[in-house]
């Protein structure tokens, strides 16, 4: 064996072992957030429910601003913002967040985001080491994708925090989930690190796999708030019909953001990848053009991009007609999700395409 392959296969152990690193971390930012959701105060979440409840003759009484003397100074209070809901029935404020409004939930709260982040590191450092051992983008294949795609929803979810976007409601699902999508990669989905063939040895590899890694990993946090949406929406519409839900749903749902809350950020962060996907089914054709001669060959890859393409458009289509703004819109776009992990795990394992000759 040579220097040279001694280093590599040197690097990829450590690849290995900084992944497996990430998953114990991710596993102690699972614990501290389940603690979040554990030891926050149940007794501040209420706000929600009695915003519901509460007569709407008395909501169209109280004063818009409140006026205090402080001082001498006559200072205007801001008054409390609500989001109206999709359907346009509801003013319902945001619940205080996991942590339920009190400092020992909150500590569990940001403890558990430094872990993700510490998490985030060692696996976006296992990424890079898998990288160097093959000298080439690390996504030839299922499991370089799989851990390529789970470090960056980590990453675009730590993004958001950092911009001050109230996202950590999705932490829990979040570090769930990458904890399921690397546990498959390692056991079902791993590897050896090896070179491509030559179809695959491209720059357009760097380009077309890149922006569709960072599509998923949006398309999948707004899944999670279409997902949390639906939750919400039919919890507040059983307190507005007078309905008494149960301890643990009442304890969960009002501590997240109101259900027109999450319907805008779900909207948002699909319509704004939208543009983008398109440009990564543009840049595969183009790349199956100087791979294969032809731009479209209804391959099931490119088929189920396609669908995947038409089922997100269907969504932003729904939510500009008034008459599918919500749920009806919400079913839409978590079945173009359910397309785009079709895409990606279906049709690569149980289905034959042009797409699979990387191995899983």
């Amino acid at each position: 064996m040579t220097l040279a392959a001694a280093t590599n296969e040197g690097l990829a152990e450590i690849s290995n072992y900084l992944i497996y690193s990430s998953m114990a971390v991710y596993t102690l930012a699972f614990f501290a957030h389940m603690a979040e959701w554990l030891f926050g105060s149940r007794s501040k979440v209420a706000r929600t429910a009695a915003a519901l409840t509460a007569p709407k003759e008395a909501a169209a009484a109280a004063p818009a601003v409140t006026v205090r003397t402080a001082g001498g100074t006559t200072v205007l209070d801001k008054p409390k913002v609500v989001t109206r809901a999709a359907a346009g029935t509801r003013d319902v404020p945001d619940g205080p967040g996991a942590h339920g409004g009190t400092e020992k939930g909150d500590l569990y709260g940001r403890i558990a985001v430094s872990l993700t982040a510490l998490a985030f590191l060692l696996e976006a450092s296992g990424v890079i080491a898998r990288a160097v051992s093959v000298q080439r983008a690390p996504w030839g294949n299922m499991y370089e994708f799989s851990t390529t795609f789970s470090t960056v929803v980590v990453g675009v979810y730590l993004a958001l925090l950092l911009a001050g976007k109230n996202v950590r409601w999705a932490g829990l699902p979040l570090v769930t989930t990458v904890l399921l999508d690397l546990g498959l990669a390692v056991t079902v989905l791993y590897t050896k690190s090896d070179q491509l063939v030559p179809a695959l040895d491209s720059y357009w590899l760097w380009i077309h796999v890149s922006t569709a890694i960072f599509c998923g990993a949006v398309f999948y946090l707004g899944a999670v708030g279409s997902i949390l949406y639906l939750f919400r929406d039919s919890y507040e519409a059983k307190l507005a019909s007078g309905g008494r839900p149960g301890r643990f749903a009442t304890s969960v749902m009002e501590r997240l953001p109101a259900a027109a809350s999450l319907d805008k950020f779900a909207y948002r962060v699909n319509a704004a990848v939208f543009p983008l996907w398109t440009f990564t089914i543009i840049a595969g054709a183009i790349w199956a053009g100087d791979a294969w001669g032809r731009y479209w060959g209804w391959d099931a890859k490119e088929v189920w991009s396609f669908i995947t393409w038409v089922a997100y458009a269907a969504y932003l289509h729904a939510r500009a007609t008034a008459g599918w703004k919500g749920r009806k819109a919400a079913y839409i776009a978590l079945v173009a999700f359910l397309c785009f992990l079709w895409n990606y795990y279906g049709v690569n394992m149980f289905v034959n395409s042009l797409h699979s000759y990387a191995g899983v």
